[in-house]
């Protein structure tokens, strides 16, 4: 008799037994290779969070050298400069000493401000935590938690 034979004749066929997993393996070994690749995927994932901490940080250390090596000169050569341009108001303008480094003084403290204004900006655009990780991080949690359909 076919299937559709037994059905009209109000045969119900006899359950089929479930498909044993492949190769002999139980549901437990299946279950601890699952629990095995994650904790693989985790140790992965804290592997490239320290190598990506470890390169920001080597980058940052190598700009902090040269951003205070390029202070140490910038001050150097800016004193120079203030008392170059304060002499040159005294002497060109005729203006008195005080004078001409209250100017000097003024013009030096407004750049500074437009610096130190500008230093602001560009550190609240910046970002130290190690975005990549954390982005396959919250990419590999979304997927493990996501309902399956």
């Amino acid at each position: 008799m076919t299937t559709t034979e037994n059905r009209a004749a109000g045969l119900t066929p006899a359950a089929t037994p479930a498909p044993s997993p492949p190769n002999g393996t139980t549901v437990t070994t299946l279950v601890s290779g699952i629990i095995d690749d994650a904790q693989t995927l985790f140790r992965q994932q804290i592997q490239m969070l320290k190598a990506e901490v470890r390169e920001d940080f080597k980058r940052s250390k190598q700009a902090a050298e040269f951003g205070a090596l390029g202070i140490v000169l910038l001050t150097v050569g800016m004193l120079g400069l203030v008392s170059a341009l304060a002499f040159f108001l005294h002497e060109y303008y005729q203006f008195s000493m005080w004078a001409s480094w209250g100017i000097t003084g003024l013009l030096f403290t407004l750049l500074g401000g437009a610096a130190a204004a500008a230093s602001y900006l560009l550190l609240e655009r910046f970002n130290p935590l190690p975005d990549k990780t954390f982005n396959a991080l919250q990419e590999n949690l979304t997927w493990k938690t996501a309902p399956q359909s």
